[in-house]
């Protein structure tokens, strides 16, 4: 099932049957609560109403043209400023490819730095979120060079990887920012873990490696991106063991997801945000958010037939 929705979200003819299907469309609405930035800074507010943290993201990548890419720019520009009227605690998650960087690295570069800078001086981190494999070397490259500008800039990355332990290694001297995710592209199994228990594993270790204390004196940043009960009570168990505060880290779901357990986590007072992605290019997004829970099919199918 897994890897059926990872190769369907690549298939062009699928992507536009699917897009015309208005059950489809009303199937999305239940992760992602609109195409505009107004929608998402709408549900930004009533989850702020519950203490809920958020990050927004515009969907798209492997822009090919530079005004496409300026035209990005220009879209996160005026979402960044936006921010301070709105009172939200929202944070921008960014594809690097939506700047650039299939046409220039130092493109993409540039615009990622003008960006950070913009967040930071509102007081807000800018997040760079990890695409496929091959963009891991490249996206990593430019989060270095941004983060030797500014600090308050993080990167995603994915515990399915099996670089990404090495990846990490590098970066905590330079008090990186993390969000671990599991992964959720199709890679060959030279590149990537294929058994779930694996990448639970991989997920818990290199999250928890940043509550040692070279981490932690390093200025190090981490957000767990799971919607894993087991995962999430594990992680919590180690925090405590090490003596790390629950303001020494946050938790990431997202929107329309375990919303049950969002909500607990924030009654038992730890910080958490929600992931509200918005935009046109939703189809190869949501068929890799199924893909990463397969189980999520049937709870569309059960959605639609209420």
């Amino acid at each position: 099932m897994r890897r059926a929705l990872l190769a369907g979200s690549t298939n062009e003819w699928l992507r536009r049957q699917a897009t015309r299907r208005r059950f489809v469309r009303s199937a999305v609405s239940r992760f992602m609560p609109g195409e505009t930035i107004d929608d998402a800074l709408r549900a930004a507010g009533e989850l702020q109403r519950e203490r809920i943290g958020t990050i927004v993201t515009q969907l798209g990548e492997n822009l090919a043209d530079r005004s496409d890419a300026q035209a990005v720019l220009d879209h996160y520009r005026g979402v960044i400023d936006r921010l301070p009227a709105t009172g939200l605690d929202c944070e921008v998650s960014v594809k690097l490819t939506q700047l650039g960087l299939d046409l220039d690295p130092d493109l993409a570069l540039a615009n990622t730095v003008d960006l950070a800078r913009r967040s930071a001086a509102i007081g807000r981190r800018l997040w760079i979120d990890m695409e496929a494999s091959n963009y891991v070397e490249r996206t990593l490259d430019v989060y270095r060079k941004v983060l030797a500008h500014e600090k308050l800039v993080g990167v995603a990355m994915q515990a399915y990887l099996h670089r990404t332990a090495a990846d990490l290694e590098s970066l905590i001297p330079l008090g990186c920012a993390i969000r671990m995710v599991k992964g959720a592209y199709q890679e060959p199994p030279e590149i990537a873990m294929a058994k779930k228990a694996d990448v639970d594993e991989s997920f818990f270790r290199l999250s928890a490696r940043l509550l040692d204390d070279d981490a932690r004196r390093a200025g190090c940043h981490v957000t767990i991106a799971t919607h894993d009960r087991a995962l999430i009570g594990r992680w919590i168990a180690a925090a405590e063991q090490r003596g790390v505060g629950k303001d020494g880290y946050e938790f990431a779901m997202l929107y329309g997801i375990q919303r049950a357990e969002q909500l607990r986590l924030v009654a038992a007072g730890h910080r958490i945000r929600v992931l509200i992605s918005y935009g046109a290019s939703w189809f190869p997004w949501y068929m890799r958010r199924l893909a990463e829970r397969p189980a999520n099919v049937w709870f569309v199918v059960k959605s639609l037939a209420g």
